[in-house]
Protein backbone atom coordinates (compact mmCIF):
# COMPACT_ATOMS: atom_id res chain seq x y z
CA UNK A 1 0.00 0.00 0.00
CA UNK A 2 1.40 3.31 -0.81
CA UNK A 3 2.24 5.98 1.88
CA UNK A 4 0.20 8.86 2.72
CA UNK A 5 2.71 11.01 4.31
CA UNK A 6 6.96 10.01 4.32
CA UNK A 7 9.28 12.88 6.28
CA UNK A 8 13.30 12.06 5.45
CA UNK A 9 14.97 14.12 8.17
CA UNK A 10 12.66 16.29 9.45
CA UNK A 11 14.14 18.93 11.87
CA UNK A 12 12.53 21.88 13.16
CA UNK A 13 13.98 24.75 15.57
CA UNK A 14 12.55 27.63 17.29
CA UNK A 15 13.55 30.18 18.86
CA UNK A 16 17.37 28.00 18.78
CA UNK A 17 15.91 25.07 20.51
CA UNK A 18 15.62 22.54 18.57
CA UNK A 19 11.83 20.62 18.46
CA UNK A 20 12.22 18.21 15.94
CA UNK A 21 15.08 16.25 15.59
CA UNK A 22 15.89 13.97 12.18
CA UNK A 23 12.29 12.95 11.97
CA UNK A 24 12.18 9.88 9.34
CA UNK A 25 8.77 8.18 9.14
CA UNK A 26 6.54 6.38 6.35
CA UNK A 27 2.85 6.00 7.75
CA UNK A 28 1.38 3.89 4.73
CA UNK A 29 -2.78 4.85 3.46
CA UNK A 30 -5.26 4.13 6.14
CA UNK A 31 -2.94 3.67 9.19
CA UNK A 32 -3.96 4.28 12.64
CA UNK A 33 -0.51 5.57 14.22
CA UNK A 34 -0.82 6.37 18.20
CA UNK A 35 1.94 8.65 18.92
CA UNK A 36 3.10 9.03 22.19
CA UNK A 37 6.03 10.07 24.85
CA UNK A 38 6.55 12.39 27.55
CA UNK A 39 5.55 16.12 27.77
CA UNK A 40 7.18 18.47 25.68
CA UNK A 41 8.81 15.69 23.74
CA UNK A 42 7.37 17.17 21.00
CA UNK A 43 4.47 15.50 19.57
CA UNK A 44 1.74 18.22 19.35
CA UNK A 45 4.67 19.98 17.35
CA UNK A 46 4.57 17.13 14.63
CA UNK A 47 0.93 17.04 14.01
CA UNK A 48 1.28 20.75 13.89
CA UNK A 49 4.33 20.04 10.98
CA UNK A 50 1.69 17.81 9.24
CA UNK A 51 -0.90 19.58 9.35
CA UNK A 52 1.27 22.71 7.94
CA UNK A 53 0.53 24.89 10.57
CA UNK A 54 4.42 25.09 11.19
CA UNK A 55 7.24 24.93 8.78
CA UNK A 56 9.92 22.35 8.94
CA UNK A 57 13.72 24.12 9.18
CA UNK A 58 15.03 21.39 7.25
CA UNK A 59 13.93 18.18 5.65
CA UNK A 60 11.34 16.65 3.57
CA UNK A 61 7.77 15.76 3.56
CA UNK A 62 5.04 14.25 0.80
CA UNK A 63 2.25 13.84 1.21
CA UNK A 64 0.28 11.67 -1.05
CA UNK A 65 3.04 11.23 -3.27
CA UNK A 66 3.90 14.64 -4.00
CA UNK A 67 5.90 17.47 -1.37
CA UNK A 68 3.66 19.16 0.77
CA UNK A 69 4.35 22.61 -0.35
CA UNK A 70 3.20 21.81 -3.31
CA UNK A 71 -0.60 22.20 -2.15
CA UNK A 72 -2.30 25.27 -1.61
CA UNK A 73 -2.65 25.55 2.14
CA UNK A 74 -6.64 25.67 1.73
CA UNK A 75 -6.65 22.70 -0.21
CA UNK A 76 -4.57 20.93 1.82
CA UNK A 77 -6.42 21.62 5.32
CA UNK A 78 -9.36 19.94 3.24
CA UNK A 79 -7.57 16.74 2.92
CA UNK A 80 -5.61 16.88 6.15
CA UNK A 81 -7.62 17.90 9.19
CA UNK A 82 -6.31 18.70 12.47
CA UNK A 83 -8.26 18.46 15.64
CA UNK A 84 -6.92 20.56 18.75
CA UNK A 85 -6.40 19.06 22.21
CA UNK A 86 -8.86 22.28 23.19
CA UNK A 87 -11.66 22.59 20.77
CA UNK A 88 -11.95 25.70 19.23
CA UNK A 89 -15.12 27.08 18.44
CA UNK A 90 -15.98 30.25 16.58
CA UNK A 91 -19.08 32.76 15.63
CA UNK A 92 -22.35 32.24 18.08
CA UNK A 93 -24.02 28.91 17.05
CA UNK A 94 -23.21 25.29 17.02
CA UNK A 95 -24.82 25.63 13.40
CA UNK A 96 -22.37 28.51 12.64
CA UNK A 97 -19.59 25.72 12.97
CA UNK A 98 -21.06 23.55 11.28
CA UNK A 99 -21.60 25.79 8.00
CA UNK A 100 -18.51 26.18 7.85
CA UNK A 101 -17.50 23.26 5.91
CA UNK A 102 -19.80 24.31 3.50
CA UNK A 103 -18.79 27.98 3.05
CA UNK A 104 -15.50 27.16 2.10
CA UNK A 105 -16.58 25.01 -0.37
CA UNK A 106 -18.97 27.43 -1.88
CA UNK A 107 -21.76 25.17 -1.33
CA UNK A 108 -25.26 25.58 0.50
CA UNK A 109 -25.27 24.84 4.28
CA UNK A 110 -27.11 20.76 4.39
CA UNK A 111 -29.39 21.12 7.84
CA UNK A 112 -30.14 17.67 7.37
CA UNK A 113 -26.15 16.86 7.08
CA UNK A 114 -25.54 18.96 10.32
CA UNK A 115 -28.15 16.69 11.86
CA UNK A 116 -27.38 13.75 11.32
CA UNK A 117 -23.41 14.34 12.50
CA UNK A 118 -24.59 15.71 15.85
CA UNK A 119 -26.76 12.23 16.37
CA UNK A 120 -23.80 10.15 15.26
CA UNK A 121 -21.69 11.59 18.45
CA UNK A 122 -24.99 11.27 20.86
CA UNK A 123 -26.26 14.74 20.79
CA UNK A 124 -29.90 15.81 20.32
CA UNK A 125 -30.30 17.29 16.85
CA UNK A 126 -31.85 20.72 19.03
CA UNK A 127 -28.24 21.73 19.72
CA UNK A 128 -27.71 23.16 16.17
CA UNK A 129 -29.44 26.37 17.22
CA UNK A 130 -27.39 25.77 20.92
CA UNK A 131 -25.16 28.76 21.81
CA UNK A 132 -21.46 27.87 22.05
CA UNK A 133 -21.23 29.19 25.32
CA UNK A 134 -23.72 26.69 26.79
CA UNK A 135 -21.58 23.74 25.83
CA UNK A 136 -20.14 21.72 27.86
CA UNK A 137 -16.41 21.21 27.10
CA UNK A 138 -17.13 17.12 25.88
CA UNK A 139 -19.77 18.50 23.89
CA UNK A 140 -17.82 21.40 22.52
CA UNK A 141 -15.03 18.64 21.46
CA UNK A 142 -17.70 16.53 19.87
CA UNK A 143 -18.98 19.43 17.84
CA UNK A 144 -15.51 20.15 16.77
CA UNK A 145 -15.02 16.66 15.54
CA UNK A 146 -17.78 16.79 13.59
CA UNK A 147 -16.74 19.70 12.20
CA UNK A 148 -14.12 18.64 10.75
CA UNK A 149 -15.61 15.15 9.66
CA UNK A 150 -18.53 16.41 8.08
CA UNK A 151 -16.85 16.25 4.22
CA UNK A 152 -14.09 13.57 4.97
CA UNK A 153 -10.14 14.00 4.82
CA UNK A 154 -8.50 11.64 3.35
CA UNK A 155 -5.98 12.16 6.98
CA UNK A 156 -7.68 12.84 10.42
CA UNK A 157 -5.12 14.47 13.02
CA UNK A 158 -5.67 14.03 16.77
CA UNK A 159 -4.29 16.00 19.40
CA UNK A 160 -5.45 14.57 22.80
CA UNK A 161 -8.99 15.23 21.61
CA UNK A 162 -10.16 12.51 24.59
CA UNK A 163 -8.49 14.95 27.31
CA UNK A 164 -10.82 15.44 30.03
CA UNK A 165 -13.57 13.38 28.55
CA UNK A 166 -15.82 11.86 31.06
CA UNK A 167 -15.58 7.46 29.96
CA UNK A 168 -19.27 7.57 28.27
CA UNK A 169 -18.18 10.54 25.77
CA UNK A 170 -14.48 9.18 25.24
CA UNK A 171 -16.42 6.28 24.16
CA UNK A 172 -18.64 8.09 21.90
CA UNK A 173 -15.55 9.82 19.99
CA UNK A 174 -12.71 6.87 19.88
CA UNK A 175 -16.67 5.07 18.34
CA UNK A 176 -16.91 7.75 15.20
CA UNK A 177 -13.07 7.83 14.97
CA UNK A 178 -13.03 4.59 14.97
CA UNK A 179 -16.34 4.37 11.93
CA UNK A 180 -13.76 6.61 9.93
CA UNK A 181 -11.13 4.78 10.26
CA UNK A 182 -12.74 1.49 8.96
CA UNK A 183 -13.55 3.92 5.89
CA UNK A 184 -10.26 4.41 5.08
CA UNK A 185 -9.34 7.57 7.24
CA UNK A 186 -5.62 7.46 8.14
CA UNK A 187 -5.41 8.38 11.49
CA UNK A 188 -2.47 10.05 13.18
CA UNK A 189 -3.14 10.44 17.39
CA UNK A 190 -1.70 12.15 20.36
CA UNK A 191 -2.38 10.93 22.85
CA UNK A 192 -0.92 10.59 27.24
CA UNK A 193 -4.15 7.88 27.76
CA UNK A 194 -2.92 5.07 29.09
CA UNK A 195 -5.82 2.88 27.98
CA UNK A 196 -5.57 4.33 24.06
CA UNK A 197 -1.50 3.67 24.35
CA UNK A 198 -2.46 -0.36 25.38
CA UNK A 199 -5.00 -0.78 22.71
CA UNK A 200 -3.37 1.12 19.87
CA UNK A 201 -2.44 -1.42 16.82
CA UNK A 202 1.06 0.92 15.88
CA UNK A 203 2.41 3.23 18.53
CA UNK A 204 5.29 5.39 18.28
CA UNK A 205 7.40 7.15 21.25
CA UNK A 206 8.64 10.41 20.50
CA UNK A 207 11.13 11.41 23.26
CA UNK A 208 12.77 15.01 23.06
CA UNK A 209 12.20 15.77 19.71
CA UNK A 210 13.20 11.99 18.07
CA UNK A 211 11.15 9.07 17.53
CA UNK A 212 12.64 5.91 19.42
CA UNK A 213 13.17 2.53 17.05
Amino acid sequence: MPNIFALHQVNLTLEDKPILQDINLQVPTGAYLTLTGPSGSGKSTLLRVLATLLTPTSGTISFDGKPQADYPKTDYRKLVSYCFQQPSLFGDTVQDNLAFPFMIRKMDFDENRARQALQSVDLPESMLTAKITSLSGGEKQRVALIRNLLFPPKVLLLDEVTTGLDPDTKAIVHQLIETYHRQGITVIAVTHDETEVAKASTLLRLVAGRLED
